[in-house]
């Protein structure tokens, strides 16, 4: 188990695994920095600052910031932007091409990743945790504390900022559509304890609140479910594919193939249409909020 989602291995298309030997990698994000440095030159001989090469681009000067930092992982239609804006001769477009490695996620993760920067809309269904997307440091850190086999220290750390800077999705893409169906037993759960629940439940009602996010709940008693398969995620790129993800403890699947995907897509309209409406969710956990 991926402990939120953080992790995929193989070929961009197709059944993948890890070979049972899940490792995190925490490694230096060298080619991050090196693409960063790349993207400030140019910008800085352009004469721009970050807050007037943002809107140029289409993202906040924090994500901008993050990109030349080293931090975070260029979506594609900002190297080409940023390419031609900065008249940078296609060196920004070669530069990205070197871009292997993200600090704190595992290998076979980086490929969904990169799809999530530039999503038009991402489908969760949870029944096992809460996903990486919602979690808060606390939860987060409960989850890699209890990873077996056992983490050091600094790998725990560099998992944790890879999460975190994952979760700015939400608010740095507000024009994603980002939908997530989750089993009422995970805050039942009390992972953590009562305190990391309480939080998590403040935090996934703040969450909720943003135009952008929905967050429902499947109730426990539930006479009919048809997610009982098992987690699963969706996702459709600016070019209006689907692509799948389907999750077990050792292995994932990338689904690429139409025919899956519409089955994937059947199940999720049929859940969000079970689980409980926006508002009676945030009502349940309101009230599991109080319970604690």
């Amino acid at each position: 188990m991926t402990h939120g989602t953080d992790s995929i291995d193989s070929p961009m298309y197709g059944t993948f695994g890890n070979g049972g030997a899940r490792r995190p990698e925490p490694e230096p994000q060298y080619s991050l920095k090196m693409f960063g440095e790349v993207v400030k030159t140019f910008r800085k001989r352009a004469r721009l600052t970050q807050e007037q090469f943002a809107p140029l681009v289409g993202y906040s000067p924090e994500t901008v910031a993050s990109i030349e930092q080293g931090r975070r992982l260029p979506p594609p239609d900002f190297t080409e932007r940023a390419d031609s804006i900065l008249d940078a001769f296609g060196v920004i477009l070669a530069a990205a091409k070197h871009l292997t490695r993200r600090k704190g996620l595992a290998s076979w993760f980086r490929q969904w990743a990169e799809l999530e920067l530039s999503a038009l809309s991402l489908y969760t269904y949870e029944c096992r945790l809460i996903p990486g997307l919602l979690q808060t440091p606390a939860y987060a850190r409960t989850l890699f504390a209890d990873q077996l086999p056992p983490l050091a220290d600094e790998q725990i750390e560099a998992q944790l900022a890879a999460r975190l800077e994952r979760q700015q999705l939400l608010r740095e893409r507000p024009n994603t559509s980002f939908s997530f169906i989750l089993e009422e037993h995970l805050f039942l759960r009390d992972l953590g304890g009562a305190d990391v629940t309480r939080e998590l439940l403040d935090h996934i009602l703040d969450l909720s609140e943003l135009r952008n996010v929905d967050v429902q709940i499947m109730p426990l008693v539930r006479h009919h479910h048809s997610g009982l398969g098992g987690p699963v995620q969706l996702l459709e790129t600016p070019d209006h594919q689907w692509f799948g993800y389907l999750e077990g403890q050792e292995h994932g699947q990338f689904v690429s193939d139409p025919k899956v995907v519409s089955v994937i897509q059947m199940r999720c309209a049929s859940m969000r249409s079970q689980a409980l409406s926006l508002d009676d969710s945030q009502s349940l956990m309101r009230r599991m909020r109080g319970a604690r």
